[in-house]
């Protein structure tokens, strides 16, 4: 009996203690509004991507023997094919492009590697016209303004 007295005792005071600390709210805020977005902002990263792209001379990733038989739009398809290869390609994965009159070719690159805070990825370009293949392999690192030159070549 006197474990019940005792607990008729200490419950009350428990309930006390647990209302005490009870967490209390605060009216709901309301959401901030937010600023109306440029459209020009969204686009920008896709505008810096496609100058950086314009400004990744092909030339330098292709061996100059298939280069001078390349005509315009082979060298377009070719210069695209190399900026995303190199930008975002899977290694070892082939990026592939065709050009005008049965030109074609593949882009191969290998794993980044940073040099002194610069990306760096090696390459393999490939290049078909007319049933001979020109090959060209090297290094290449991403420029601050995300255009990509050769640093090396191997073939």
């Amino acid at each position: 009996m006197s474990n019940v007295i005792r607990l008729l005792f200490i419950l009350p005071a428990l309930t006390l203690a647990a209302c005490a600390t009870t967490p209390t709210t605060s009216p709901v805020a309301t959401a901030p509004t937010l600023a109306p977005v440029d459209p020009a902002q969204l686009s920008a990263p896709a505008t810096a991507r496609a100058t950086a792209a314009s400004m990744t001379d092909v030339s330098a990733f292709i061996d100059a023997g298939a280069l001078g038989q390349m005509s315009e739009k082979s060298r377009l398809e070719a210069s695209g094919a190399q900026f995303n290869a190199l930008q975002f390609g899977r290694v070892g994965a082939p990026r592939n492009w065709v050009g005008d009159n049965g030109q074609a070719g593949a882009v191969t690159v290998g794993p980044y590697v940073r040099v002194n805070l610069i990306d760096c990825r090696d390459f393999t370009h490939t290049v078909t016209i007319g049933g001979q293949s020109f090959a060209k392999s090297g290094t290449a690192c991403r420029e601050a303004d995300g255009s990509w030159t050769v640093s090396a070549t191997t073939g």
